[in-house]
Formats: structure tokens, sequence, C-alpha cells
């Protein structure tokens, strides 16, 4: 899998761009210049907000790929053979994928994929939702004296598997752990890591759409966290983070505590 980095390429081309948390504001230039500018068609997941989608001029082809949790608009399957198919139009296709496309994001089987077809790509880096979640709400996701490491988790599987994880070698009260698509499987997520060792005290944050108008951060100790995210009815995309960092939080004014 070996990206041709391009300046002004060539049609056809692919750009796998990263739209960051969902603030424009915190799009790379290139990302936005990309997809104002350069893009022939912007293909767009679901969690590249509108306030990004509206800055893609009327002239440039625009399609939504959507996905979420057991809803899905166009599998990944079908993703990928669409960009061949509009790649072999030669076009230049901007792939906007929320936060990095390379964090579970799915980018690189989409650079395997254009690397399989001999179609030239370029990946172009976002600012993560793990960054972007943590520094909003004030949280350092490593800090001297609290955390020396930081692990990046998936908490949801592909239809019909069970969520398997060293839960053992996650519970270390030394490192911050950061979970990606875990509202679904929190209680699991919660419980297993309370049974491997994590003290169940352990602060915890879960944060919605940071970045946007709807935002919202609630906190609470590991094992009230499930409890607490049911009563404030916090959905999709929620970002958890668990560790001793978290008490380091310059909590906004609507914040959600748990004591």
């Amino acid at each position: 899998m070996t990206p041709v980095l391009h300046s002004l390429p060539s049609a056809p081309f692919v750009y796998i761009v990263g739209a960051g948390p969902g603030d424009s504001e915190l799009l790379t230039i290139k990302a936005h210049r990309l997809i104002t500018s350069v893009a022939q068609l912007v293909i767009y997941d679901r969690l590249v907000p509108d306030e990004i989608i509206d800055l893609i001029p009327p002239h440039i082809d625009k399609i939504y790929a959507g996905k979420s949790c057991r809803n899905h608009t166009m599998t990944q399957d079908e993703i990928n053979a669409l960009l061949i198919s509009e790649a072999k139009k030669n076009r230049i296709i901007v792939r906007l994928k929320g936060g990095d496309p390379f964090i579970f994001g799915r980018g690189g089987e989409e650079a395997q994929c254009l690397s399989q077809h001999h179609i030239p790509f370029e990946i172009v880096p976002g600012i993560s939702a793990a960054a972007a979640c943590s520094a909003v709400m004030g949280i350092p996701l490593t800090h001297r004296g609290l955390a020396s490491s930081v692990r990046y988790i998936t908490g949801h599987c592909q239809k019909g598997q069970e969520l398997v994880l060293d839960w053992r070698g996650l519970a270390n009260l030394d490192t911050t752990l950061v979970i990606y698509m875990g509202l679904a499987n929190l209680e699991k997520i919660a419980t297993n890591l309370i049974a491997a060792g994590l003290p169940k005290d352990t602060p915890a944050a879960a944060i919605q759409s940071a970045t946007t108008t709807d935002q919202r951060l609630l906190i609470a100790p590991l094992y009230q966290l499930t409890n607490a995210v049911k009563t404030a009815s916090l959905s999709s995309p929620t970002l958890i983070i668990i560790g001793k960092v978290v008490t380091l939080s310059s909590t906004p004014h609507d914040a959600i505590i748990t004591k």
C-alpha cells in the first residue's frame, strides 16, 4: 500500500481526507482547499457535519455514504466499489471522513482497495476525535504523574461478534483509555475493566459531539458511568475517556457531573 503524493494530480486521483472533529474551523488548510477548489466529487460520511458540507461549492458533486451502528446507507464494500467506479470515470475524488481517516475510520481499507486497483491516492490527516474531545474539555491524555501512556480502543465489533479485549492489560491506572464507538457496549466495558482490576471509582468522561454546538460532557466514576450516560441520554458520536487525567478537566458550564 504505497500512496502517491501529487500537488496537482492528474485524474483519476483520490484524496482520503480527515475532516476533523466537527468544527469547520478545525479543518486543515489542505482539506479546505481540496473540498472547495480541487475535488470534482466529494464522498462524505455521517460524521462530517453540515457546516463543512456547506463549504463545498455547488459545481462539485457530492455523494453521502454515511454509516452508523446497525444502520448503513452504504456498506464498506459498497463504498470501496463506489470509489473505484467513480475514479475510473477519470475524476478527482475527495473521500471525506470524520476525525482522522486512519483512526477507526477504515481509511486504511479504502487505501488498500485503491492500491489494488492501481488508482493513485493521497492521505490527508485530520484532527482525531480523541485529540479534539480531550483538548476541548481540558483533559490532557498524558500528564506527568497521572498518565504516561494512551490506548485507543474500539468499543464496537463487526455485526454478530463479541467484544473481546485484553481487559487485564487495559486495567492500568497509569494509562488513559480512549474508547471510540463505545456507547452500545459501555456497561460491558466498565464491568470488565473493573473485574480486571481497574478501581471502580476511576474517573471517566463521556463526551458527545465535541467542538460542535451539540457538545456535552459527562463525568462520573467508572462504576456509575453507564447509568449516568443513560440518564443524560447521551447519543452518538460520544467518546469515552477513562483515567486519572479526567480529574483535570476544565469543566464547561453545561457539563453533567456525577459524584
